[in-house]
């Protein structure tokens, strides 16, 4: 009799609702405490089951469909070491090899001297989360790579930076070419309210850019966060403006396309963009770093007088002339008024004379001639012709039918040398020479 009890209880717990379990609970029905439990663990479980059918329920955010859709995390396998790689390496090598291709252009006239206004739309939008973390933080990390990569393409140009907040433009670095200074007062000055104003942000730099000398190529580029404009007077005049100066201006906007910013790019001869994620928006904003095309009004060869300073002794004394500090060692002698300068490249503060190095001009030399694009070897070709099995640069085994390594084999159209995707990638971003050109007599020298 007493298990028949409790076979009752048992059976009449199954059927309890939620408030008649907790009734029964405290009223003491339940003599029992094994039962107890038993009631307890069906009440969380039917609470899991109620919020799982509302997470069901509920529609996903923007970054969330993205990964969802995507499902990216099924693409990848573990590799020896245990890091994380792509499935399908060699169309990854591909996609990114003709993204590359795409953005390269015939040998035209660019300028290598570059005076460049950075604008930062830091109002309201800029603390939205349609990026994440936050707008603000990816903004800042693409600020920060853009700043290095534009003085690594371009070591003879300048760059400023200017925020937008309030509907304010304010200056937070003067053209200059030193990438610490620049991304030390940036990341000081991240904070994010009000409106913002094109119109305004335009005319300061516009005020800036009208004194560099002619044979300066003058640019904006403004990552913009907001879908509106909060403007003193009519903004279609700055336009204007900026065009009759021969100002190129181009917007990566972080929201969707906006009309005037759509315009303003047509007028000044820039380019307008909108990036689909973080990814995306990195690569938008990093384009801009490579010299663009000159505009045929600026485009008038001109000399230009420059010096070539004489680096001090490490223990050496001096007077810095830029900032007007006493610096031990490593400060430039300029070799018309022998001022003492931190940085190079920069301007003479006493005579105005441009102060370069040697190593500054042949870096930026290679943008009048880039390397031409490799050539695609099909690996069933290679096997056929018994082609090189190492990297010509790296001494790396190249991809093979039924060989261990995977991915694409690029040969230079000049030497005929092989190279593997990561030579290819890191010759044509950052050496800009080709190794087999330079170690044979068939090449740009012969």
């Amino acid at each position: 009799s007493h298990l028949h009890f409790h076979t009752d209880i048992e059976q009449k717990a199954k059927h309890l609702s939620h408030s008649s379990i907790r009734a029964a609970v405290v009223g003491g029905e339940f003599l029992d405490f094994g039962l107890m439990e038993s009631a307890r663990i069906a009440f969380n479980a039917d609470e899991d089951a109620d919020i799982e059918a509302e997470e069901a329920g509920r529609e996903l955010e923007a970054w969330e469909r993205a990964y969802a859709d995507d499902r990216s995390w099924e693409a990848l396998k573990e590799d020896e070491s245990g890091l994380l790689q792509p499935l399908d390496k060699t169309q990854q090598q591909r996609h990114h090899r003709r993204r590359l291709q795409d953005v390269a252009e015939p040998r035209i006239q660019r300028g290598i001297i570059r005076y460049l206004y950075l604008v930062v739309d830091l109002s309201r939008a800029a603390a939205g989360m349609d990026f994440r973390p936050s707008n603000m933080a990816i903004i800042a990390n693409c600020v920060e790579a853009f700043i290095r990569e534009f003085f690594d393409q371009n070591p003879l140009s300048h760059l400023g930076i200017i925020t937008i907040r309030n509907g304010v433009a304010q200056r937070v670095t003067d053209l200059g070419g030193s990438p610490e200074s620049h991304i030390k007062a940036f990341r000081s000055n991240l904070e994010a309210g009000g409106d913002a104003s094109i119109q305004n942000a335009l005319d300061l730099a516009r005020s800036f850019l009208c004194q560099i000398p002619l044979y300066g190529h003058r640019e904006i580029l403004i990552i913009y966060s907001a879908l509106s404009t909060c403007d003193p007077g009519d903004v279609m005049d700055s336009l204007k403006k900026c065009r009759e100066a021969n100002i190129r201006c181009s917007v990566v906007g972080l929201s969707a396309e906006i009309y005037i910013c759509k315009l303003l790019c047509d007028r000044t001869g820039g380019v307008y963009s909108v990036p689909l994620n973080e990814g995306h928006l990195k690569e938008l904003i990093l384009e801009h770093a490579s010299p663009p095309p000159a505009i045929a009004e600026s485009a008038i060869p001109s000399l230009v007088r420059m010096g070539f300073p004489q680096r001090g002794s490490e223990g050496a004394i001096a007077l810095c002339a830029c900032h007007g500090e006493v610096k031990l060692g490593g400060s430039y002698t300029c070799p018309r008024c022998k001022a003492r300068v931190c940085d190079l490249p920069s301007e003479c503060c006493i005579c105005g004379l441009t102060l370069v190095s040697s190593p500054h001009l042949a870096r930026s030399y290679h943008h009048l001639f880039p390397i031409a694009a490799f050539e695609e070897i099909p690996i069933d070709v290679a096997m056929k012709q018994k082609l090189p099995i190492v990297c010509f640069g790296c001494q790396q085994e190249l991809p093979i039918a039924g060989g261990n390594v995977s991915g694409v084999r690029v040969a230079c159209p000049k030497c005929m040398q092989h190279f593997c995707f990561d030579c290819d990638i890191y010759i044509h971003e950052s050496l800009h020479n080709c190794p087999g050109c330079e170690s044979t007599s068939i090449g740009p020298r012969s």
